[in-house]
């Protein structure tokens, strides 16, 4: 194990977060005996490229500093490889860490996590999503979700959930379901009409919201929620229900299970930890221990 270790920093998460979050993660890195590099990006394209570098060039973990997107970032550039990654969640929503039971808006104690389950275990493996060519953690979003998301990031008012909710009062305002093809597995394909579809690898996104309460990232599978048609006023009685998990049990919610899903959709973008994917159709496959985690 190299004793020198990447610091991975989007400065601009969480309204500045994380480019204080980098101080005293930083420290509590050295801390613990490591040299830090810390790496940055005039632009996503560009951080990612530094990120593959680092990982190429041997280092001894990559540490995500910022939100999902910047997790997702790190994904892309540690998972299929044996160097770990860290988290210390400085965003807005910070899913993957709560999924994994990282401190959030903590990075001095999120480091020290990291430093220690690298000293001791060298990281966990965990399960990842995979759409093409883009790796997931958390969820893959489409339908009203995803137009919920799209929204979400355009929005400048409050951040975490409550930009969320604001969205989705906004987008309920042109409510419809939309005619999926779905196959699972590479099964036949089935046609329903559904409000959305969100595939997960992990639990939640938009800053708690447990979509897919029951889905673990050591199972190989993914937990897959359709929401059929509902009006709004459905939607708005059960919404309050997501940050418990206990929407299941609506009758227009359906849950299933699947190593792999295909998506078909007119119109519809798919979004993966917060970021776009591209227009439907998309395949996604659960990888199983695609990346070690940094984790107790």
């Amino acid at each position: 194990m190299t004793s020198e270790i990447t610091l991975f920093v989007n400065p601009t998460a969480g309204r500045g977060r994380g480019a204080r979050a980098a101080r005293p993660a930083a420290s509590a890195l050295r801390d613990a005996g490591f040299s830090v590099r810390t790496v940055l990006g005039t632009d996503a394209a560009d951080a990612l490229d530094r990120a593959r570098a680092a990982v190429a060039a041997g280092t001894g973990a990559l540490i995500a500093v910022g939100g999902d997107g910047m997790v997702s970032l790190a994904l892309r550039a540690v998972a299929g490889t044996d160097v770990p990654l860290g988290v210390v969640a400085a965003g807005s929503g910070n899913d993957y860490a709560r999924a994994h039971g990282l401190p959030v808006r903590q990075p001095a104690a999120a480091a020290v996590v990291a430093a220690t389950a690298l000293k001791e275990h060298g990281g966990r493996p965990a399960d990842l999503g995979r759409a093409g060519d883009r790796w997931f953690g958390t969820v893959l979003a489409s339908g009203l979700d995803s137009r919920v998301n799209d929204r979400g990031n355009r929005l400048r008012g409050p951040v975490g959930r409550f930009r969320y909710d604001l969205a989705l009062l906004a987008e309920l305002a042109a409510l419809r379901t939309v005619p999926y093809r779905i196959s699972f597995d590479g099964g036949p394909a089935r046609e329903i009409e559904a409000t959305l579809v969100a595939v997960g690898n992990a639990p939640s996104y938009g800053g708690g919201m447990r979509i897919c309460p029951g889905a673990r990232t050591d199972d190989g599978l993914f937990d897959i929620t359709v929401v059929g048609p509902c009006s709004r006023t459905t939607l708005l009685r059960v919404f309050p229900r997501v940050y418990r998990g206990s929407h299941l049990s609506h009758p227009a919610v359906t849950a299933l299970r699947a190593r792999s899903v295909t998506l078909e959709a007119p119109g519809v973008t798919g979004y993966a930890d917060g970021e776009p994917l591209g227009p439907l159709p998309l395949t996604a496959t659960a990888v199983p221990e695609a990346v070690r985690l940094l984790v107790p």
